[in-house]
């Protein structure tokens, strides 16, 4: 039976603060996507809200001579505008699916961040001993999750994300509700990132039940480290 991935994007389109639209990063899901699929993983796509979940337009240009993004843009629209509402894989999504994956884009710093249903699901993931994967604003869904004996999941923990440095650079801090970096520290994770702006890191932690990507050169990455968790 093929392996089974969820995806959870955002649900988060718009920030007011800002006047400037926002959601999931393309090449942060199309790289995984494209990893995943082409080992004969089965990928479901969810959100908080369901239905359409916000491409953020700020990431299609860039990535036009991507090969995997743009292809992934043009072809793969129904990924991301057929999502199913989160609520739908609580109490069993870890019996059903081999892993979790969080993408990122500024929007999930505003809903996945503090998400009660998206927090069960990563937990009941982790309980399960299922690897749970994050890249770029992906990791903040990581920051409320509690273990059984209420330490943080990311406590004591090799991880990554985006870095306050690659914040600033994109003119953001003010119209963020924290620090990801900042936040993934003072939760007690041993937090890790490139050398360089902008350079791929990923962080395998746990054996490969924790997987994180720093930023969007780190999405095919990501991808790479879930493939070999699920032993593919």
């Amino acid at each position: 039976m093929a392996p089974k991935v969820l995806v959870v994007l955002t649900s988060y389109g718009y920030i007011e603060s800002a006047k400037q639209p926002t959601g999931w990063y393309l090449p942060e899901l199309a790289h995984p996507y494209d990893v995943l699929t082409s080992k004969g993983v089965e990928v479901t796509v969810a959100s908080p809200k369901g239905g359409v979940a916000p491409l953020d337009p700020g990431s299609v240009e860039p990535y036009k001579e991507d090969a995997s993004a743009s292809g992934f843009y043009e072809t793969k629209k129904h990924v991301w505008e057929n999502t199913t509402p989160l609520s739908r894989f609580l109490g069993g999504a870890a019996s059903e699916f081999d892993a979790v994956l969080y993408p990122g884009g500024v929007g999930p710093m505003f809903d996945l961040a503090t998400d009660a249903q998206s927090q069960a699901l990563i937990a009941e993931f982790v309980a399960a001993g299922k690897p749970v994967a994050a890249v770029c604003h992906g990791p903040v869904a990581l920051t409320g999750v509690k273990l059984k004996d209420g330490t943080s999941l990311v406590a004591g923990k090799r991880v990554t994300s985006i870095s306050n440095a690659e914040d600033d650079s994109l003119g953001i801090r003010d119209h963020l509700p924290f620090m990801l970096e900042d936040r993934l520290r003072e939760l007690g994770a041993v937090y890790e990132k490139a050398p360089d702006l902008w350079g791929e890191k990923v962080v395998v932690e746990d054996g490969g039940k924790l997987i994180t990507g720093q930023n969007p050169a780190s999405g095919k990455g990501v991808g790479e480290a879930l493939v070999k968790a699920l032993g593919l």
